[in-house]
């Protein structure tokens, strides 16, 4: 078996290449049922070859099958009944690791569609959706990442249900990309087992209306819908300045505002039609305020989901 770190061009008559995009899931009060896809992307060029190689430009992560895009497309095999050929993976990603960005639903669409591919198709993009959900325990990340656009899904017996929505053109996306990592394990470790009722009639109604508002396109309703009362509250010890932001920032011009996944990155949705200055320059400020080092970058939505191509030969 053969590992490196270098990306190497490699001709063949058999690549395949599959661009997965970032994905922001929950949006406050959606949670484990609503997802959103982003303009970064996961990038796998797959290889039929005589040995298993995998190659990329993210640190830390595994240089063998062990690599979760490689299991991602020996599980798709696996579930088709047909043997993986070895493979040659090149993986290039501007995804933030552990930022709540879905890099791991991108590595494992990726690594799903990838194999899918190269043995012609054997299952349906409803089936990949399936097996992408039950492999990551909820459908926003991966539906979001599959379709593009927006997902509203729910996973049932191991089946996803979903309506896949296309938000307006100028629903604008800046999200805040704190320096440092958060677990999901340790986001979802903080979380209560039990709500009261008042709390479970809270979250029913607001991801109800944030429902309405996305497939409606009523942009105007965000900020109430996006209200959350089961995770960000939660969640707000582990990164600071998110209750700032969430409480504040629609005073500066944002539509709504919510944790991204399980952070630590932060999501304000604002209209393209108006001057994002006054938001931009309330969110460095929480960065000063907080001593916090982070990234503030504006993203489109992905309305293409992922996509795969034939490379041409260098």
């Amino acid at each position: 078996m053969t590992a490196t770190s270098s990306l190497v061009p490699h001709p063949s008559t058999h690549t395949i290449e599959v661009r997965a995009p970032a994905s922001s899931a929950n949006l406050g009060s959606g949670f484990d049922a609503v997802g959103l896809a982003l303009s970064l992307h996961t990038t796998v060029r797959a290889t039929l070859t005589e040995r298993p190689e995998v190659i990329t430009n993210l640190p830390g992560v595994p240089l063998d099958e062990t690599n979760y895009v490689y299991r991602s497309a020996r599980l798709l095999a696996d579930t088709a009944g047909k043997p993986l050929p070895p493979l040659r993976l090149e993986i290039e990603s501007d995804i933030p690791l552990a930022r709540g960005l879905g890099s791991s639903a991108a590595a494992l669409i990726a690594g799903l569609v990838a194999a899918n591919t190269l043995l012609g198709e054997p299952l349906t993009t409803h089936e990949l959706l399936d097996v992408a959900a039950r492999e990551e325990g909820h459908p926003d990340n991966v539906g979001a990442c599959l379709l593009g656009g927006a997902i509203i899904a729910t996973l049932d017996d191991g089946h996803v249900e979903h309506v896949h929505v296309t938000p307006p053109a100028h629903l604008g996306v800046l999200l805040v990309i704190p320096h440092f990592e958060l677990l999901t394990s340790k986001a979802r470790g903080v979380l209560p087992h039990t709500y009261t009722r008042a709390d479970t009639v809270h979250a029913l109604s607001h991801a109800a209306l944030l429902a309405a508002a996305l497939t409606t396109g009523r942009l105007d309703l965000l900020h109430r819908a996006m209200q959350d009362r089961l995770h960000q509250p939660h969640r707000a010890p582990l990164v600071p300045g998110l209750t700032t932001i969430l409480n504040e920032a629609t005073t500066h011009g944002a539509l709504g505002a919510a944790l991204s996944g399980a952070g630590p990155s932060v999501l304000c949705f604002y209209d393209r039609h108006d001057d994002p200055t006054p938001l931009t320059a309330f969110l460095h400020d929480v960065l000063h305020r907080e001593h916090l080092h982070g990234t503030l970058r504006d993203l489109t939505i992905d309305p293409n989901g992922t996509t795969h191509t034939t490379p041409p030969h260098p």
